[in-house]
């Protein structure tokens, strides 16, 4: 089920806030990072993990040794130069995230608070459920890696 505030029902997709269950726990979704760093009321210094729909998307961005563990890696995050992707190339959710390369992603909750329900639906401009609505669950995997090591932060 998919509720939108819009009049137009998708216009401009790119600069929407979509709450929406991911792979791991409920989330804000967006390829707008300043609205997302406005909402978690977040330093715009302050990167946000980039989801990118397939591996190619992002392979140049990839240590060469490490393409391997990316590809087929589930439910991780890795940190490559201090930027945060991660590749779900299966988004259960909607169409209109599957439409989407990329986008940003956050979790929907207020700065170092749990989810709320009333809050995340007052702040998105689309909502996607499904019939397991929408549930926190625990994060992702968070991996740093280079061209040598990997270092397990979460």
């Amino acid at each position: 089920m998919v509720k939108s505030k819009s009049t137009s029902r998708f216009s401009s997709i790119n600069t929407k806030i979509i709450l929406a269950q991911t792979d791991t726990t409920v989330g804000f979704a967006s390829q707008n990072h300043q609205k997302l760093s406005d909402i978690k009321s977040r330093s715009t210094s302050k990167p946000f993990i980039k989801v990118y729909d397939s591996f190619l998307a992002c392979e140049n961005r990839i240590p060469k040794n490490m393409k391997n563990l990316i590809r087929r890696s589930k439910k991780t995050t890795f940190i490559i130069n201090n930027q945060a992707i991660r590749i779900n190339p299966y988004t259960n959710n909607s169409q209109i995230q599957r439409d989407l390369n990329y986008y940003y992603s956050t979790s929907a909750n207020e700065k170092n608070k749990s989810f709320d329900r009333e809050f995340c639906e007052s702040k998105a401009d689309i909502i996607i459920e499904d019939k397991y609505g929408l549930r926190e669950n625990s994060s992702s995997t968070l991996l740093k890696i280079n061209n040598k090591k990997i270092v397990r932060i979460r």
